[in-house]
């Protein structure tokens, strides 16, 4: 019995000295998270979104971002995926065709004015892609800083490019994989993500915003004059003017979200002007995350627990509807998850909301009416 205590003794004290002293390269920062009020109010629980419609992608996961344009007086949809393959469908007959490859992890995606398809590539930076398929790099670099998690991408009135990237602490590809990268950011807090431009007559990368705790969605204000940015950590979208004297700084327009923002997409103008937007809720929050907001210690010891030995995510798919005054307008939701992670929406006019997914196994549509 003796020797029964002691080696139990000895298995306590090793696993107690693994918590307290295994080395781990998180670096957790304490903040206040805000108190979850739930799918309440605005968020009142809905089933909008059970039993979707899923257009496959050739067998491809992760259509992260859809794109709309017409083509020939017809709607052609594009969408990214994990494989690195941009995919072209018809609506109509819900073909998939692979239009180009990035050879990387390409996720938010904008057009043009001149119709190329801008791509934010996690892995590879800032992309174009022509008409023909053929990708090329527009930078993956600023003040000698390599741009490590490229998110989301859109163009401005005026022709310059403003992207998203989600962190410079934990790149997407020396993680692993976005997801991988996104846990560990948003689990540290250590705010490093960033909103950049780039100059295409110029050819050169700025930092407009800086400090987000994962810089995630990113659209452009009606006026022209600002973004609206998703910061995922914080359960928040932000404005963020372009020009003086509030230039790069985030004001909250949306706060305290039952999930944690991903892609902003512009929507349909309402009858008295105003204009709206789509917002994707990737997975609801997590009661963890927000208790041991406050105590970085414990946040590195939760830390070290193994992944197989942590409780898995709990699904749950929403989207919502927003004005440019931060007013929710509706939301679609599947309490079951049934289309998983739920990155944005977009609505084209065919009578169908879109909605895309960082790992679904095709795109997602409902009908709007």
């Amino acid at each position: 019995m003796r020797i029964v205590l002691k080696v139990m003794a000895a298995l306590i004290a090793v696993l107690i000295a693994y918590f307290l002293l295994w080395p781990t390269p998180l670096d957790p920062v304490a903040w206040n998270a805000p108190d979850d009020a739930g799918y309440t109010g605005d968020f009142e629980v809905n089933d909008r979104l059970a039993g979707l419609e899923v257009m496959p992608l050739g067998g491809a996961i992760g259509p992260e971002d859809i794109v709309a344009c017409e083509e020939d007086g017809e709607l052609v949809l594009y969408a990214s995926s994990q494989q690195g393959t941009i995919w072209r469908i018809d609506p109509k007959t819900k073909e998939a065709s692979a239009f180009a490859e990035t050879g990387g992890f390409p996720l938010g995606l904008a057009f043009s004015a001149e119709g190329a398809l801008l791509v934010a590539d996690a892995y590879r930076g800032l992309l174009s892609v022509a008409r023909d398929g053929q990708v090329r790099l527009l930078t993956d670099s600023v003040d000698g800083s390599a741009i490590v998690f490229a998110d989301d991408v859109i163009e401005a009135p005026d022709g310059k490019i403003y992207f998203t990237d989600a962190s410079t602490r934990w790149g997407a590809e020396a993680a692993g994989s976005p997801l991988r990268a996104s846990q560990e950011d948003i689990f540290e807090q250590s705010r490093t993500g960033r909103v950049l431009s780039y100059n295409p007559s110029t050819q050169q990368t700025a930092v407009l915003a800086t400090g987000l705790s994962f810089a995630n969605g990113i659209a452009m204000a009606s006026d022209g004059k600002a973004l609206l940015v998703a910061e995922t950590g914080t359960y928040s979208v932000h404005r963020i003017a372009l020009t003086s004297p509030q230039k790069g700084k985030p004001i909250p327009l949306l706060t305290n979200l039952p999930g944690f923002p991903d892609n902003i997409s512009i929507g349909p103008i309402r009858a008295d002007g105003t204009q709206t937007y789509f917002l994707g809720l990737a997975g609801p929050r997590v009661p963890v995350l927000d208790d041991l907001s406050d105590s970085p210690t414990l946040r590195k010891i939760v830390s070290r627990i193994p992944e197989w030995a942590r409780p898995p995510s709990v699904p749950y798919s929403l989207v919502l509807q927003f004005s440019e005054d931060g007013t929710i307008m509706q939301t679609w939701q599947d309490p079951k998850g049934g289309y998983p992670s739920t990155t944005g929406a977009i609505a084209p006019g065919d009578g169908f909301l879109y909605i895309s997914s960082v790992d679904a196994a095709g795109i997602g549509r409902v009908p709007t009416r």
